[in-house]
């Protein structure tokens, strides 16, 4: 049966890949991906215990992506994200030149996008993705120049060990506070657009130069952050400096400690926030300079370019007003089970899941020598509570994805390291589709139902060793589920001291059912258990 059943699962996800052959939002990845035709047999279901955790401050540095804006989520609250980084030289010890003068300073980061159609005359119209919140959102975006030195490493009781930073290290911190060490003024001094008012620009770019022969050369570039800094600075700091604080990437980076992103309401208008990659960014310094100051004429200089690379040390710096409801959700579980299980990713939080009532029945199940088919944990989305909009009129963007991991060892369940199913999209973060985890999706409202995690491998192990720790599990939103590592929290607790890194890159969140929903209440059908389908002999 077991054998029979796998093969009809694997045609299905055949054919879902032919109907599925390009869908940007992922929408409905998760609809009826795997088959769920057991042949007429109704699951075991056990009880579930499952409550909320709150992921207080969290490590931060050296993430994949970093989120930089507002997003204002309806239904939890709304997160801020900051930024810092250390600055590389692209080349150590350049050659200046001689009487140089500044004339532009560009800072440039790429978005994350897609092209959506071409016109006949070769401008291409783009979409961003990873962006959440009002399409048209502003904020207030500021450029310091920081303060704080970012060590790979530190000593600590005379052993070196990694240097972290945290998510709370931007206002909320007694140790490192990237706000109160920023230096100087907002270097970010081009138009409103590019500081005050500052908004993730769709539009293809289009730069034009001079040639050798004096005509126009145009390039096209996919959209991405751009910002003219202040060029007084960089003349002091950069071409002006002394040649031995170019000459080496530690002077370097004591010298110019980096760059700290600050952001800020703008006025009323509602506001958005973008993953980047930040370490793809760059600051071009374009100057003039003379060759030999002894035989160049007084008005010859030549055009030259420096390269400041945004790579090295970094840190996301993410501040959260949580609404109500959640935080005290998160801050006051129930050791039976809550009702509401709250995912959200960042400076969060997560679900805690242990198996006891299942636990109770393992020796029964070797005894009857029941052989397990397939086992399940389907999570309902609480509908009616992500349905909630906000100001601008819109509801909280749902996860695409959640992760099951062993949660005393922060590390996968074998499920999830036993598959090697490929992504059915172009988008390689959405492997694993028999483990499962992505969303399923009602096709008339377009919103999310359900999210179901497959641990047959787990539970089986459980049933074959009895010396087999039934540990608890965790749960998460998470962006790209081929990260497993672990983040540290600051501060320990008697539950977690990790989280997993996955879940920091991501800032959305989502409200499941739990398992301590009352028999007469109407979404009780709906509550969290643990569901396994057996072969039993006769």
């Amino acid at each position: 049966m077991y054998n029979t059943s796998f093969i009809k699962k694997i045609l299905l996800a055949a054919t879902v890949v032919l109907l599925y052959s390009c869908d940007k939002d992922f929408n409905a990845i998760g609809d009826n991906l795997i088959g769920d035709d057991h042949f007429g047999l109704e699951p075991e279901k056990y009880d579930v215990v499952a409550y909320n955790q709150e992921i207080t401050p969290i490590q931060s540095n050296s993430l994949i992506v970093n989120a930089l804006g507002i997003y204002d989520n309806p239904v939890l609250g709304t997160t801020t994200g900051n930024f810092a980084t250390q600055v590389a030289l692209a080349s150590y010890a350049p050659s200046i030149g001689d009487e140089p003068v500044i004339e532009s300073v560009l800072l440039s980061v790429p978005y994350f996008s897609h092209a959506t159609s071409v016109s006949t005359d070769g401008l291409t119209t783009y979409a961003l993705d990873s962006i959440y919140g009002a399409p048209e959102g502003k904020f207030k975006l500021s450029v310091y120049e920081s303060g704080i030195q970012m060590r790979a490493s530190s000593f600590e009781n005379g052993t070196q060990v990694a240097q972290l930073y945290y998510t709370d290290q931007a206002t909320n911190s007694d140790d490192v506070n990237f706000d109160t060490k920023k230096v100087g003024n907002r270097l970010n001094n081009g138009g409103v657009l590019e500081n005050d008012e500052f908004f993730f620009n769709s539009s293809e770019i289009t730069d034009v130069t001079k040639g050798t022969d004096g005509k126009d050369i145009i390039t096209r570039v996919a959209p991405e952050m751009r910002l003219n800094l202040d060029k007084a600075f960089f003349q002091t700091k950069i071409l002006s400096a002394s040649a031995t604080k170019l000459a080496t990437a530690d002077v370097f980076q004591e010298y110019f400690r980096g760059l700290y992103f600050k952001v800020e309401k703008s006025g009323s208008s509602p506001s958005n926030m973008a993953l980047l990659n930040f370490a793809q960014g760059k600051i071009t310094i374009k100057y003039k300079a003379k060759t030999d100051i002894t035989t160049d004429a007084e008005t010859v200089k030549d055009d030259r370019t420096l390269v400041i690379n945004l790579t090295g040390s970094t840190a996301s710096l993410l501040n959260d007003v949580k609404e109500p409801t959640y935080l005290n959700a998160i801050q006051h579980p129930i050791s039976t089970g809550d009702d509401r299980l709250y995912l959200k990713g960042g400076q969060g939080s997560l679900a805690v899941l242990e198996l006891k009532d299942f636990a109770s029945k393992l020796q029964a199940i070797r005894d009857n020598n029941w052989k397990v088919n397939e086992a399940n944990l389907v999570f309902h989305i609480d509908a009616e509570k992500m349905a909630v909009k906000g100001a601008d009129n819109l509801q909280a963007k749902e996860p695409k994805r959640v992760y099951l991991y062993d949660l005393d060892n922060n590390a996968p369940i074998i499920d999830y390291a036993a598959d090697g199913s490929s992504s059915i999209t172009s988008d390689p973060r959405m492997i694993k589709v028999i483990y499962g985890g992505i969303i399923n999706v009602d096709a008339t409202t377009k919103r999310g139902t359900t999210y179901k995690i497959r641990l047959t491998s787990h539970i089986r192990n459980l049933i074959k060793d009895a010396t087999a720790k039934n540990v608890r599990l965790g749960l998460v939103v998470v962006d790209d589920i081929n990260v497993v590592a672990s983040n540290k929290l600051k501060l320990k607790n008697s539950v977690i001291s990790e989280a997993p890194r996955a879940t920091v890159l991501n800032p959305l969140g989502t409200v499941l059912f739990g398992n301590n929903i009352p028999s007469g209440d109407a979404n009780y059908a709906k509550r969290l258990q643990l569901e396994i389908y057996y072969t039993k002999p006769n």
